[in-house]
């Protein structure tokens, strides 16, 4: 079976590399793993104390990163290696102020695991969520090197509880521990016979929590929203723009504001929303030129500010759960106390249906249904701002995940 996986992980590689003659991101992923042993060379010595941090791409970094910055504070003395596999985690955070240095995470083969941790030799390695390489993790138990996982999420169909799947079973024991979202993913684990674990919740819940202490404000948001209802549309993809841009177009949203964030922001496909809307719209790249308070609806054509956005809304959309691309994060709106729409795929994402089952969070599958759950949210005000604060309610009960994984650390 080892064989047959390092066989895979080798057509991998040269798949990447085909596929990095048309594609800019897999481009990146494959310039910089060239890249990642002179990184750690140029930026380690011999005798430094490490720590691994290990995330797929941003969302996991986002997850993890209250058990970063805590463990960032108690570990002044070492320094901190962060790895992404997917360019889209390491484009965004590879100067993140948590580490000292940040690379793309090498193809999963013996060779390169033997070779990362001589160099790197961690103290301490955290994997979030997933990304399970059973060359890295194999090659970590094989050293006795410390190493947890944290926000852990299972499902039976996954190949770790397959017969085809006994490798990256077995990686799963080179975690000293395993922290969990919830009891399902629990119970599987200890179907494989791995009790190191627990139920801790999400750390994302802390994360999106404490945005509540930071400072929110966007001038020029208020400015645009200018004391008026605002929608916020965030990670939009096509077919939620779509619906928007018909509701907006139709006589009822004359007296609102509308601000879309779309996830990509290429600038042909932000050209192609904008004229598919009548409304008068402006850019956040043009916004210096523009009264913007005169505007009805605020394309958001830059990456990093969404969180905050969410503070000035009073109902949220979040995208991707109307087509296959997967639901984005709902717990950053959620935070605010604001009623959230979302699409009808959503079944791998067991926040979004605690939020739909505490009653803050609502499900669309077609314009009809679009419409009139905006329009019910626009209407009553009891009912939105009760919806709103169901969410807020949910995140406060659910967080403080870091402080048990902290316990275990003793820090």
């Amino acid at each position: 079976m080892s064989i047959i996986y390092d066989i895979g992980i080798y057509l991998t590689g040269l798949m990447l590399k085909l596929g990095a003659h048309f594609n800019t991101k897999l481009r990146k992923g494959v310039i910089g793993r060239k890249n990642t042993f002179l990184i750690l060379k140029n930026n380690l010595k011999k005798g430094d104390k490490t720590l691994w941090f290990h995330c797929a791409s941003l969302g996991e970094y986002e997850q993890g990163l209250p058990v970063f910055l805590e463990l960032r504070k108690h570990y002044k003395n070492h320094k901190i290696v962060l790895s992404f596999f997917s360019p889209s985690g390491y484009e965004i955070r590879k100067n993140s102020p948590i580490a000292n240095v940040v690379i793309y995470l090498p193809l999963d083969t013996k060779r390169n695991a033997k070779r990362f941790l001589d160099l790197l030799n961690p103290e301490l390695t955290i994997f979030v969520k997933y990304d399970i390489w059973p060359n890295f993790l194999n090659e970590l138990k094989a050293r006795h090197l410390r190493a947890i996982l944290i926000s852990a999420a299972f499902r039976k169909e996954q190949s770790y509880f397959k017969f085809y799947g006994k490798q990256l079973k077995q990686a799963l024991f080179a975690f000293e521990h395993i922290f969990t979202q919830n009891e399902t993913s629990k119970a599987l684990l200890e179907s494989l016979n791995y009790k190191s674990v627990t139920v801790n919740g999400d750390t994302r819940f802390d994360r999106v929590y404490s945005q509540l202490s930071l400072d929110n404000s966007l001038n020029f948001i208020e400015t645009f929203k200018n004391n008026q209802l605002c929608i916020v549309a965030g990670s939009t993809w096509p077919e939620g723009e779509a619906l928007f841009t018909e509701f907006i177009n139709s006589p009822v949203s004359k007296d609102l504001k509308f601000i879309i964030a779309p996830h990509d922001i290429k600038p042909d496909r932000i050209k192609k929303l904008q004229e598919k809307i009548n409304s008068k719209t402006v850019l956040f790249s043009e916004k210096d030129n523009h009264n913007i308070a005169e505007h009805q609806v605020f394309i958001i054509d830059t990456i990093g500010i969404l969180t905050k956005i969410y503070n000035y809304a009073d109902i949220a959309y979040v995208g991707g759960a109307l087509g296959n691309t997967g639901l984005h994060n709902t717990l950053e709106p959620a935070v605010f106390g604001i009623p959230i729409i979302i699409g009808n795929n959503h079944v791998k994402f067991p926040e979004a249906q605690a939020l739909i089952n505490n009653g803050g969070m609502f499900v669309i599958d077609n314009q009809i249904n679009f419409n009139k759950t905006l329009n019910s949210l626009i209407s009553d005000c009891d009912f939105r701002e009760q919806a709103g604060s169901h969410n807020k309610a949910f995140i406060e009960m659910n967080k403080g995940a870091v402080i048990q994984i902290l316990d275990y650390l003793r820090i």
